[in-house]
C-alpha cells in the first residue's frame, strides 16, 4: 500500500501529519514503528505510527528533490517506516510513503535589479507596448506568477500613453510594483527609468522561438551547445546584434557561455546529469541602434544520461536490530527468516543505466527478499534476512558480502559488507572465592612485583566460562595495579610511597565472554608499610624571625616547623642548635628557639646560623636550614646632636631680612626606622619669636625685622625629638649674636660660655637693659612726683647724708689726689714701701688701644662673677686679673646702671709684696674702649647674666680678684675714680 499525505511547508515542529493507524488501518498496539527515512524533517511515534513535523522546516524551495521541477509538478517528500510486532517477534514490514510539499506564498517576487531601465524612441505612437523584465518568484505558480514562455499575456508592458519628445523631455522616472497571487499576496517594487532615444525602426527577429539540444553529462569545458541566431532589418549599429541571458537562474549562467556576439552557447562547467537534468533559460537579442531594441527567445537544452554512477547499496539496521561500525549482532535463538538489516540499492543514472540487480555472495545462511513492491527499477529495497538457525558454538561471526551491479555498456558494480555477530545465550556470573582480600605491601617496591593472586568460577560452559579479569580503580590509582587477565595475578607497576598514599582500594571485576557479558567483582584493601626513605624536611627552605632588642635572655624568638613524612620511628626528630658562640637554644617538640644573650640591634643588627633535624630511623635521616634573626630596633638612642657646638655662636648683621636662613642644626639618631626620623623644634630663647626652625631639616630662619631691643647675644634651646614611642630627645644651644660688628671676641666668648652655665628655662635674647631702661623712666616719673610733694624732706636727709659722706671720705673724686691706700692690704701699709698714684678724672686720657690690642688684652683670661659681701648687702664684682702691665684700662670695658657711687679693691692673696694703685677716668661714654662699638649691650647683658652664674666656677688658682663694691647709694658719675691693683 502506497501512503501518501500531503502538508503545506513551513509548518511549526510537532505538526500532525497523519496517523498510520488511523488513516491506513495498522495496528495500534503490539506493533513498534520505526522511522526508516525522512530525517531529519519526520519523526514518527513508536506505538501508534503518528507522523509529525520536527524543528528542522520542511522548505518546498530548498529540498533537493524540488530544486528543478517545471512549473505544476508536485514536490514529494519520501518517508520509509518499518512496522515490527513485538508479541510474534517476526520480521520487520516496510511501509514506503510519500508527503506531497504544498507550496505556500512564502516567497516575495523580486525584480532582477532594483532599478530597471527601459529605452523608448521619440515619436513613438500613442499606445505602443513596451515589454518590461518579469520579476522573479521562487514558489509555484499557484501563487500567481506564470512562466513566460506559458502566459504570454502576462508579459508586463508599458504602454505609451502621449507624444514622445526627447528634446523636451529625455528621461522618465516611474516606480512599478509586482504582486503574487497568494493568499495573502505579496509584493514588491522596482524603479522603472526611461530614456527617450531616437528612433530605431525594426526590432531583432530570431530564427526559432523555441531552441532545443541534447547536452551529454560529462561535457568537456567550451563543448558548443548550440548557437542562437537573430536578424536585424535596419543597417549599421542599428542591425548589430548583441545577445545576453535573460531570466536564467545561477546554475544556467554557472555551467554555460554565451557568446555576446555570435550566440554561440558553450559549457563552461562540469555537467552533471544526477544535479541537473534540463537547463530552460531565455536569451535576449538586442541591437545597438541609439533606440535600441530587442527580441526573446526560449532555450532548452536537455542533459543526457552517461553510465557513470555505479550502484550505491546502503545498508542499515531494521526494527530491533541496530548496526554499530557495520556490525549487527544476533542472538543464536532467533527464528528462521529474522530480518538482520535493510538494504537499499540504487543508481543515479536513468535507463539501462540505472537497472540493478543485488544477490548475496558466499555460503552463508542470509538471503535477500525484496522489502516493497512500490520500488523503481533504479532504486529497490531489501531484506536481509536468516536462513537457517545460528549456532553461536559453531560459528559466532558472519561476514555477508552483497554485489549489485548495473545494466549500462559497459556495466558497473559495487559491493558492500556486513559483519554479524552471534551472540551466545549467557545467564551465569563469574563468583569470586573471597568477596573481599585484605594485604600488607611495603613501599619502595620493584616494578611487577607481584602483590596477590584472585580467582573466580563461572558455572557455564564454553566461551561463556572464559572469564577475563581486570580492575576498576578510582582515578588517583589508576596505573598502580594490573591484573593479568586469566591468571588473576595482581601487580604493582609502580613504585608504592606510603607517604604519597597509605591504602589502596580496588574491586577486581571477573567477566565471562558471553554477550551479553555478565560479571563477579571483589574487593581488595592493600596496606602500604613504612620504610625510612624520607629525610626530615623544614616547612620552609629558610626562616626568618624579627625579634626586638632589649629582649632578656632565654626569650622565644621564633618558633620552626619540621615534619618527616615516615611513620613510627621513622618520623620522630631530634633538634639541635650548629652554631659556635651559644647564643641560641632550640626546644625539642615544640620547634621554638631561644635566646641566650640579649640583643642589641646597635652592636649586632643580624644572627644567622643553622639548624639540624635528625629522625630516629636505622640508619637515621637529617637536613638542614638556615635561620636569620634580624634584631628590630627599640627606641633607646637619643638623638645626638653634630653641629654647631653649644660653645659656637653666629654674627647676625642687623639689617638681615626676614626669612632669610641664619643657621642649620644637624643631628644623627644611630636608631634606625621612625626612631630614627627627626623633628626639630625651639623650646626656649625665643620670646620675641624672631628665629624659625624647620621641623624636619633643621634650618633656622629670621622671621622678623631685628630691632634694637634685639641687638646682643640670643640663645635658643633647640629640642630635637626622634618619633619613637615613647620618643626621645636631644638638646642643642644655638647662639646668635645681633650686632654690627664682631670687634670685642672675647668677651662675646665669655657671654658664651655663660650661657652655658644658665638654666634653660632663663631666656638669653637681646639687650634686657632696653626694657629695664624703660621701666626706669617711668619710676623716674613717679620718684619726680613724690619728690615735689615731700621736698622738703628729701633736701635735708640728702644734706645730712652729704655731709657724713665727706666727712667719711669713704671713696675717690675725680680730680682729688689721696695720702693714703685706703685698698692696700694690711702688710703691705705696715712695709711702707707701697706707694699710690691718683690720676684726676679731667687729666689727659691715656691714648687708645688699637683694635689687635684690645683684642689680645681680653683675651687674658677675663673672669668675672656676681656675688655678696659677706659684711654688706651691696653687690660685690670679684674680677680675678691676670693682665700684664699695659693691658687696657677695665673701666673702659663696664659700666652699671645701678648706683656704685664708691669701688673697694680688696686683695686675694696676702702675700702680694708688689702692688701699685692706679685712678682712671671713666670713658666719656661709658662703652667698651677700643671696640669700635658705640652701644653697650654687651656689658649689660653681661652684668645681667653675671648675677645668674655659678660662684664656683673660678678657682683659687687664680692670682688676684678685683673686688668692686658701692660704697655709697649716689649713682656713679663720668669723672668717677676706679683703682686698679694688679697682683
Amino acid at each position: 500500500t502506497r501512503v501518501v499525505y500531503k502538508v503545506p511547508e513551513e509548518q511549526p515542529p510537532n505538526t500532525l501529519i497523519g496517523s498510520l493507524a488511523s488513516d491506513y488501518g495498522f495496528p495500534d498496539v503490539g506493533h513498534l514503528y520505526k522511522l526508516e527515512v525522512g530525517a531529519p524533517y519526520l519523526r514518527v511515534d513508536g506505538k501508534t505510527g503518528d507522523i509529525y513535523t520536527t524543528e528542522t522546516s520542511i522548505d518546498r524551495e530548498s529540498l533537493r528533490e524540488c530544486q528543478h521541477l517545471l512549473p505544476g509538478e508536485p514536490c514529494f517528500l519520501e518517508f520509509e517506516v518499518s512496522i515490527t510486532d513485538l508479541i510474534l517477534n517476526s520480521s520487520p514490514r516496510l511501509l514506503e510513503g510519500q508527503i506531497e510539499v504544498l507550496d505556500i506564498n512564502d516567497n516575495t517576487p523580486n525584480f532582477a535589479s532594483p532599478v530597471l531601465t527601459l529605452s523608448i524612441p521619440e515619436n513613438t505612437n500613442i499606445g505602443t507596448p513596451f515589454p518590461i523584465s518579469l520579476a522573479m518568484d521562487r514558489a509555484s505558480e499557484l501563487s500567481g506568477l506564470q512562466e513566460e514562455e506559458d502566459q504570454e499575456e502576462k508579459q508586463p508592458q508599458l504602454i505609451v500613453m502621449g507624444n514622445l519628445d526627447r528634446e523636451q523631455w529625455d528621461s522618465y522616472d516611474l516606480t512599478i510594483k509586482v504582486q503574487d497571487g497568494g493568499n495573502p499576496p505579496r509584493a514588491s517594487s522596482a524603479l522603472l527609468r526611461i530614456t527617450i532615444l531616437d528612433m530605431n525602426d525594426n526590432a531583432p527577429k530570431f530564427e526559432k522561438a523555441l531552441y532545443e539540444a541534447e547536452l551529454s553529462e560529462n561535457s568537456p569545458m567550451g563543448h558548443s551547445v548550440l548557437q542562437v541566431k537573430a536578424n536585424d532589418s535596419d543597417q549599421g549599429a542599428n542591425a548589430e546584434i548583441d545577445y545576453s541571458f535573460h531570466q536564467a537562474s545561477d546554475m544556467v549562467r554557472r555551467l554555460l557561455r554565451l557568446d555576446r556576439a555570435t550566440g554561440l552557447i558553450t559549457v563552461q562547467g562540469p555537467i552533471d546529469r544526477e544535479d541537473v537534468n534540463t537547463l530552460k533559460f531565455s536569451v535576449m537579442a538586442k541591437d545597438k541602434g541609439a533606440n535600441p531594441k530587442s527580441a526573446r527567445t526560449q532555450v532548452v537544452v536537455t542533459i543526457k544520461d552517461m553510465n557513470d554512477n555505479a550502484p550505491s547499496i546502503e545498508i542499515r539496521g531494521i526494527g530491533l536490530v541496530t548496526h554499530q561500525d557495520g556490525m549487527a549482532n544476533i542472538s543464536e535463538d532467533v527464528p528462521v527468516e529474522t530480518a538482520v538489516a535493510l538494504v537499499q540499492v540504487s543508481d543515479r543514472d536513468e535507463g539501462e543505466n540505472a537497472v540493478v540487480t543485488c544477490v548475496v555472495a558466499g555460503d552463508v545462511p542470509f538471503q535477500l527478499r525484496q522489502a516493497s513492491e512500490t520500488g523503481s527499477d533504479s532504486k529497490k529495497k531489501y531484506f536481509l534476512q536468516t536462513t537457517t538457525p545460528l549456532d553461536y558454538e559453531s560459528v559466532k561471526e558472519y561476514t555477508i558480502e552483497i554485489v549489485a551491479g548495473d545494466s549500462g555498456n559497459p556495466p558497473l558494480s559495487s559491493t558492500n559488507s556486513l559483519k554479524v555477530q552471534v551472540v551466545d545465550v549467557n545467564d551465569n556470573a563469574p563468583v569470586f572465592s573471597q568477596s573481599f582480600t585484605e594485604v600488607a605491601f611495603p613501599e619502595n617496591n620493584e616494578p611487577d612485583d607481584l602483590v596477590m593472586e584472585v580467582s573466580a568460577t563461572d558455572a557455564d560452559s564454553g566461551s561463556n566460562a572464559k572469564l577475563v579479569y581486570s580492575l576498576v580503580t578510582d582515578p588517583s590509582s589508576k596505573g598502580s595495579f594490573t591484573i593479568d587477565p586469566d591468571s588473576g595475578e595482581i601487580r604493582v607497576k609502580a613504585v608504592l610511597d606510603r607517604e604519597q598514599r597509605e591504602r589502596y582500594e580496588f574491586l577486581v571485576v571477573a567477566a565471562d565472554k558471553g554477550s551479553p557479558s555478565l560479571k563477579g567483582t571483589a574487593s581488595v584493601a592493600i596496606n602500604v608499610m613504612d620504610r625510612n626513605d624520607n629525610d626530615p624536611k623544614f616547612m620552609l627552605s629558610g626562616y626568618n624571625f624579627s625579634v626586638m632588642e632589649n629582649m632578656p635572655p632565654l626569650s622565644p624568638v621564633g618558633m620552626v616547623t619540621v615534619i618527616d613524612a615516615d611513620k613510627g620511628e621513622n618520623a620522630r626528630i631530634q633538634l639541635s642548635v650548629e652554631q659556635d658562640n651559644g647564643d641560641f637554644v632550640i626546644q625539642n617538640g615544640t620547634g621554638t628557639i631561644l635566646s641566650s644573650i640579649s640583643f642589641d640591634r646597635e652592636q649586632q643588627s643580624t644572627y644567622t646560623f643553622r639548624l639540624k633535624a635528625v629522625d630516629g630511623g636505622d640508619p637515621p635521616r637529617s637536613a638542614y636550614v638556615g635561620v636569620t634573626i634580624n634584631v628590630l630596633d627599640e627606641n633607646d638612642n637619643a638623638p645626638f646632636i653634630t653641629s654647631p657646638s653649644n660653645a659656637t655662636y653666629k654674627h647676625i648683621l642687623p639689617h638681615t631680612s626676614p626669612g632669610q636662613q641664619v643657621s642649620k642644626v644637624k643631628a644623627e639618631d644611630i636608631d634606625s626606622g621612625v626612631n630614627a626620623e627627626l623633628i626639630y623644634s625651639i623650646t626656649g630663647g625665643n620670646p620675641f619669636e624672631l628665629f624659625q626652625i624647620s621641623p624636619h631639616s633643621g634650618d633656622i630662619t629670621l622671621e622678623k625685622e631685628i630691632l634694637r631691643k634685639h641687638h646682643g647675644l640670643h640663645r635658643l634651646v633647640v629640642r630635637v625629638n626622634d618619633k619613637g614611642k615613647p620618643s626621645r630627645h636631644g638638646t642643642a644651644l644655638v647662639h646668635f649674636y645681633v650686632n654690627e660688628t664682631l670687634a670685642n671676641r672675647t668677651l662675646l666668648d665669655t657671654l658664651v660660655g655663660h650661657s652655658l652655665d644658665t638654666p634653660l628655662d632663663i631666656d638669653i635674647a637681646g639687650d634686657p637693659e632696653y626694657e629695664r631702661s624703660k621701666q626706669r623712666s617711668n619710676i623716674l616719673f613717679g620718684v619726680i612726683a613724690g619728690i615735689v610733694a615731700v621736698t622738703l624732706v628729701i633736701v635735708l636727709v640728702v644734706l645730712v647724708r652729704y655731709c657724713r659722706q665727706r666727712e667719711a671720705k669713704s671713696g675717690y673724686q675725680a680730680g682729688k689726689k689721696e695720702t693714703k691706700d685706703l685698698y692696700a692690704p694690711k702688710q703691705a701699709s705696715k712695709s711702707g714701701k707701697s706707694k699710690s698714684k691718683v690720676k684726676k678724672s679731667k687729666s689727659p686720657k691715656p691714648p687708645k688701644p688699637t683694635e689687635d690690642e684690645e683684642e689680645t688684652g681680653l683675651q687674658k683670661s677675663l673672669k668675672f662673677n656676681l656675688m655678696n659681701d659677706s659684711v654688706s648687702d651691696s653687690p660685690r664684682i670679684h674680677l680675678p686679673l691676670n693682665y700684664p702691665p699695659g693691658s687696657p684700662d677695665l673701666g673702659r670695658h663696664y659700666r652699671s646702671n645701678s648706683p656704685l657711687p664708691s669701688i673697694q679693691l680688696q686683695p686675694q692673696s696676702p702675700s702680694a709684696s708688689k702692688k701699685h694703685q692706679v685712678v682712671q677716668d671713666l670713658p666719656a661714654t661709658n662703652t667698651f674702649v677700643g671696640t669700635g662699638d658705640n652701644n653697650s649691650t654687651g656689658s649689660e647683658q653681661y652684668s645681667d647674666y653675671s648675677y645668674r652664674t655659678n660662684p664656683q666656677k673660678y678657682t683659687n688658682k687664680q692670682v688676684g680678684e678685683l673686688v668692686l663694691r658701692p660704697a655709697a647709694a649716689t649713682p656713679l658719675h663720668r669723672g668717677a675714680i676706679w683703682t686698679e691693683v694688679w697682683e
